[in-house]
């Protein structure tokens, strides 16, 4: 395919994130009716509380508390190090993982616990062979 053909907006870099047209990206996480447990992807069963057709496809927070990270200091050709890698326990319910962005990847600079928020942005700059550009999500401190 040509550039031409490509998509006309960018394409979600994960199956979560959700691009509605005309709305704002967010993360679509799936919740169970039972026992309130969220998850990502979709499930015929509650992993929880053992519940089958009970679980309901749900926004996710934009907010959250960053539970964990790693800075990485060694990645593929053309990744620039070093990256904040974060789990992040998104209000409301949901475990999130991806890159913490504008803070120094620094342990000084970086506090566990520390609220949160998701951005969308474009993912790199990288293109795929068709010419589509692709939308991804990122934390980053809250201010």
């Amino acid at each position: 395919m040509s550039e031409e053909n490509a998509a006309s907006g960018p394409l979600p870099v994960v199956d979560f994130l959700k691009l509605p047209e005309g709305g704002d990206p967010f993360l679509e996480g799936h919740k169970c009716s039972s026992c309130d447990a969220v998850y990502l992807g979709e499930r015929k069963a509650c992993s929880k509380c053992g519940a089958r057709g009970t679980i309901e496809a749900t926004k996710l927070a934009n907010t959250g508390t960053l539970y964990v990270y790693s800075i990485v200091h060694r990645s593929f050709p053309g990744i620039e190090v070093p990256y904040v890698s974060a789990i992040v326990d998104l209000d409301g319910g949901g475990t999130v993982k991806g890159n913490l962005i504008n803070v120094e990847a620094d342990p000084e600079k970086i506090e566990f616990g520390m609220p949160v928020e998701v951005v969308y942005k474009d993912a790199l700059g990288r293109k795929d062979r068709e010419g589509n550009s692709y939308l991804s999500y990122f934390f980053q401190p809250r201010s």
